[in-house]
């Protein structure tokens, strides 16, 4: 990613008050390694609760948290999946 397209995500993140009742999404496209891709989709087929999008928003949320991020709506993110994993 470059750096306009860093800016133009900053830009749309830094919009709006992320709250529990709005929160918005972008599109994000990128390359994986087959073998992740493959892992997803064996998750996704065993877990029916779960989809792609559902996967790699926790993901990031759990990379984040885990890598010092101290935004609130992240850590929201990474405890809200943490539990409804333990659900699933």
């Amino acid at each position: 990613m470059d750096l306009p397209q860093l800016e133009s995500i900053s830009q749309v993140s830094n919009a709006s008050e992320i709250s529990p009742e709005k929160t918005e999404s972008i599109s994000i496209e990128t390359e994986i390694p087959e073998a992740l891709y493959q892992g997803m989709n064996e998750f996704i087929s065993t877990n029916p609760k779960w989809d792609q999008y559902r996967v790699m928003s926790s993901a990031l949320a759990n990379f984040l948290f885990q890598s010092g991020c101290d935004d609130r709506a992240v850590t929201e993110r990474y405890l809200n999946d943490l539990f409804k994993l333990s659900d699933s």
